[in-house]
């Protein structure tokens, strides 16, 4: 696992930022989900496929899983809530992604199974054949793709699209998985102010990780004062060159920006300047050496003159020395 991934699931790990993103996608950046109505489940998916008679378990590692749990009225509302995090387009990412949920809803299943046989329910016929009861219901699986690519999403986003018959005929008979994507190469200045915490400075700035300069966040005053946590993840990710060197848990990245590009600018004038250092000492040392060379060859000082371009009284210590 990169640096990246590692940092990136961290990051979108925290309730606030889980929220967040799904609030964008299901409710168009509304606080509807709520932190505190979100708790950590288990990232490996395990499921034992029905009719398998070798029971060989299929194993996944989902990037974050959240159980949303909240009261609706007077009923309680359950959603799972999975991430994926894609430095880059996946091309299979629908099966992909299918497969996680279905692994959810088997888990589902397992985990009511198992809970009827410790409770010591009779389940009879069609009950005791799926290990349910008719009045079991499962949790609904949403999962979220969040791409860190500054490119488009040019990957399928449904499985329709990666089927090889397109007749719609055929199709309505096949059920249909969409994918459900962040991709900030598709999302307005408008689409990043609907997020309530900082991930939306992170899409932002993941947007315009390939533009030359930093000008486009110059006057946006939202990148004035950025949190620490956040301006590190968002070098990590993006590239840019920001000097996060001071204290405070704020970071101004417009000027940590400016701050880089003037102290690259001031090593690379100092390494210019030793190295001209440098290459004096060297041209010198070989022109002494030319000069020495052509004494000896009893050459004469205007001819060793021209040739090195030494001065008369340097060629004269020269010649008293050999």
């Amino acid at each position: 696992m990169g640096a990246i991934d590692t940092e990136a699931k961290a990051y979108l790990s925290s309730p606030e930022r889980v929220a967040d993103a799904f609030n964008y996608l299901m409710y168009g950046g509304r606080d509807i989900i709520k932190p505190e109505e979100l708790s950590p489940m288990d990232t490996t998916a395990v499921a034992l496929p029905y009719g398998n008679g070798k029971r060989q378990p299929l194993q996944k590692v989902r990037d974050v899983l959240k159980l949303y749990s909240a009261m609706k009225g007077s009923q309680a509302y359950y959603l799972i809530l999975g991430i994926e995090i894609q430095n880059a387009v996946h091309l299979a990412m629908p099966v992909r992604n299918m497969l996680y949920d279905a692994m959810s809803y088997a888990q589902q299943v397992s985990d009511i199974a198992a809970a009827h046989r410790k409770a010591g329910d009779k389940l009879d016929g069609e009950e005791f054949l799926a290990g349910i009861t008719k009045d079991d219901l499962l949790m609904p699986v949403i999962t979220l793709v969040i791409s860190l690519s500054s490119e488009k999403w040019d990957g399928a986003t449904s499985l329709h699209d990666m089927l090889s018959v397109k007749d719609k005929g055929v199709l309505s008979f096949v059920p249909d998985y969409k994918l459900n994507l962040i991709t900030p190469a598709d999302m307005t200045e408008a689409d990043f102010d609907k997020f309530r915490t900082e991930l939306g400075i992170v899409l932002d700035c993941i947007k315009h990780k390939q533009d030359k300069d930093m000008n486009w966040m110059k006057s946006k005053e939202k990148f004035t004062s950025v949190t620490r946590n956040t301006a590190s993840f968002i070098k990590t990710v993006t590239g840019f060159n920001i000097s996060l060197e001071g204290e405070g848990d704020v970071v101004d990245m417009w000027n940590a920006w400016e701050n880089s590009i003037n102290q690259a600018r001031m090593d690379g004038e100092a390494i210019g300047e030793n190295r001209g250092i440098q290459a004096g000492r060297n041209e010198g040392e070989l022109n002494m050496m030319t000069a020495i060379r052509m004494m000896k060859e009893n050459k004469s000082f205007s001819e060793i003159g021209e040739k090195t371009g030494l001065a008369q009284q340097r060629l004269t210590e020269l010649k008293a020395m050999l």
